[in-house]
């Protein structure tokens, strides 16, 4: 078959299939592993954990887990319990929100005393060590502990 053609290189048409196609399809994610997800196993200490965090709609900092219904934001005084910072929020449905509301509340910056109103909650990566020892000498020291 090769003999009749112009070039001796192989070409899609070829029957036998290259030898780099059949290692790769051996490289397949495990059955019921996800894809692109870390594996479900105990952290190395190294390892940045993971936590819940509630952030101010408007100036971003961070905020307790409580909120209650007249709280205001620490840094720049906007009041929290509104439905910009309410998980339900939702641009894109009726009402801008979630929930089987039946009026729309305006303005959604502004205090409301909603029912449905849930604090947004993120996962973010813990990025700060835990505090470790002052000195060289005290790191040493903890080792034979």
């Amino acid at each position: 078959m090769m003999s009749d053609r112009k070039y001796k290189q192989r070409g899609y048409q070829d029957d036998e299939p290259s030898p780099s196609r059949s290692k790769r399809s051996g490289s397949k994610p495990k059955s019921g592993e996800a894809r692109g997800q870390p594996p479900l196993r105990p952290k190395t200490p190294n390892m940045p954990g993971f936590h819940d965090v509630i952030r101010c709609a408007k100036c971003g900092g961070l905020l307790d887990q409580t909120i209650d219904d007249g709280a205001t934001c620490s840094r720049c005084g906007s009041a929290l319990h509104t439905c910009g910072q309410c998980a339900w929020f939702d641009p894109s449905s009726r009402f801008e929100c979630s929930q089987p509301v039946t009026a729309r509340i305006t303005p959604k910056d502004g205090l409301n005393n909603c029912t449905y109103y849930e604090p947004r909650v993120t996962v973010e990566r813990q990025t700060h060590s835990k505090r470790g020892p002052s000195s060289a000498k005290q790191a040493f020291d903890d080792l034979f502990k």
